[in-house]
């Protein structure tokens, strides 16, 4: 029997139509294909999997890289009226999750981090249940992420296969063709039928800056902001530059400014975010920590002040501007010495070969039980990422479980070396291809999507610096209603003076 879909989505969600993408990848799912599906950022890709759930029946599983996004999400569901939905995270007290496991079988949408399927008490339990539906949503993680940072992610295909090969959606706003095959790659699909549509978007300008050092950086983003108001992201890759900025930032300007990074402590960063979703700040100065899966529509300035380390991350990040259809900027600032940050990065998040040697040194002498990740990292100085990256290779070749002899370590050895090389030089090509994009002379962007797609559509805005947009004719108000003008603390101080004098 053929569903009728605008019904169907109309009675759930309010909606008489859907937007470029959804029905066709709906379609798929519900005719039991795996599915890869590239969806601009803001064509609302939630609904490719929310509205399939409702009609499965049975449980659907949403992979999300984020805690914060989840039980954004999460909120936004119930608020609409969709009850049966819960995210397991780290947040829930062992009451919570107890209670959460003896009737997962209730929930229609459950969300989980790639880390929490890993749980054991998770795994034991999802097999019970009719899941119906995988989601991967912001799959490109797997590529980006999970090589090394979050390895757990290539880790999904197993999880699959113990819950019996359910359909799998794997959804995402930027990939390549090469990513998209990573993707399918990795999750051992690789015949998903694709669904990619165009992610160029039509109402951002682009433009891009060089500049002396950081002083003129801070010094050119006060005289924009001076005359703009805005929702306005800066993405910084050092957490002590986004508060640097952001006091900066505060001492010249009559605007709320708020910094976000992974350092802070998640409660404080959940504040952050719902505050900046509320319009009770202006600008938020952020690594790249924040903003995935952020439902803002009026954002309406993206600044960066340092390299993104690839293209891809770089459209991500842009792409949460303007998602109301409005008009909406994107600047980059840059100095001749700016690549040395995305090169510390690498190092930080990559081994050398020292690094492995040493290694293989210690699990010569340690034997099995391996040490806590915590003392291993601290035993041989490496990152938390360095560490996952030779961890996983590790667990492939069964060096962690002790069913490699030792006479096959030096072979072990040679192949993860080679695994390594092949992340450098992967690594290094995606950082030259955003140089090239920063010192690129035509049409940025032309230059900037031509990667990921054959055709670039007109936009409906002056284009970039390159052609018919300059930022200092830019002119941006962007009105507040007067509840939103107080920040939490101050209308707090309100209710409370009220309780006094009434």
């Amino acid at each position: 029997m053929r569903i009728d879909l605008f019904a169907a989505l109309q009675k759930h969600f309010g909606f008489d139509r859907f937007r470029e993408g959804q029905e066709e990848v709906i379609r798929d799912v519900l005719n039991g294909e795996d599915v890869l599906g590239i969806l601009p950022t803001g064509t609302g890709k939630s609904l490719c999997y929310q509205l399939p759930a409702k009609l499965l029946g049975g449980t659907t599983i949403v992979v999300s890289p984020l805690i914060s996004l989840m039980i954004d999400q999460v909120k936004q569901l119930k608020a609409s009226g969709y009850k049966s939905v819960i995210a397991l995270n780290s947040f829930m007290d062992r009451q919570e999750k107890m209670e959460a496991m003896k009737n997962l079988s209730s929930y229609s949408l459950l969300y989980l981090s790639p880390e929490m399927l890993q749980n054991e008490w998770v795994k034991r339990a999802l097999p019970s249940i009719d899941v119906r539906l995988f989601v991967i949503d912001e799959a490109h993680c797997i590529s980006q992420w999970g090589h090394e940072f979050r390895t757990d992610y290539l880790k999904l295909y197993q999880t699959i296969e113990e819950l019996g090969n359910p359909r799998v959606l794997a959804l995402s706003a930027t990939a390549t063709p090469e990513v998209q095959r990573d993707i399918m790659d990795k999750l051992k699909r690789p015949h998903m039928k694709r669904r990619v549509y165009p992610m160029d978007k039509q109402n951002i300008s682009f433009a891009v800056e060089e500049h002396k050092d950081e002083e003129e950086k801070t010094k050119r983003i006060l005289q924009l902001l001076k005359h703009n108001t805005a929702p306005t992201m800066i993405y910084f890759s050092s957490r002590q530059w986004a508060e640097r900025v952001s006091f900066e930032l505060k001492d010249h300007l009559d605007k709320r400014i708020a910094f976000y990074h992974g350092g802070m402590e998640q409660t404080d960063r959940m504040l952050v975010q719902q505050q900046f979703m509320n319009d009770q700040l202006d600008v938020i100065c952020c690594t790249s920590a924040f903003g995935m899966g952020v439902d803002k529509p009026n954002i309406r300035l993206v600044i960066h002040f340092h390299l993104p380390p690839q293209l891809e991350s770089f459209i991500q990040e842009i792409g949460r501007a303007g998602r109301d259809g409005g008009d909406a900027v994107s600047l980059v600032l840059f100095t001749k010495k700016d690549h040395y940050l995305p090169q510390m990065l690498m190092h930080s998040e990559l081994p050398e070969t020292s690094d492995l040697q040493r290694v293989f040194s210690f699990l010569r002498k340690q034997g099995n039980p391996l040490p806590e990740d915590d003392r291993i990292q601290e035993t041989l100085q490496l990152s938390e990422s360095q560490w996952n990256f030779i961890k996983y290779q590790l667990e492939k070749e069964g060096v962690i479980e002790g069913q490699l002899m030792h006479q096959a370590s030096a072979s072990v050895q040679q192949k993860i070396q080679r695994l390594l090389e092949e992340r450098w030089i992967y690594k290094q090509g995606k950082l030259t291809e955003m140089l090239k994009w920063i010192h690129h002379s035509g049409c940025r962007r032309k230059e900037l999507y031509r990667p990921f797609q054959e055709v670039v559509r007109d936009p409906f805005v002056p284009c970039c610096d390159a052609c018919d947009f300059r930022v200092d004719d830019l002119s941006l108000y962007e009105s507040y209603d007067k509840i939103y003008k107080a920040t939490w603390e101050e209308r707090l101080r309100q209710i409370f003076q009220q309780g006094v004098t009434s």
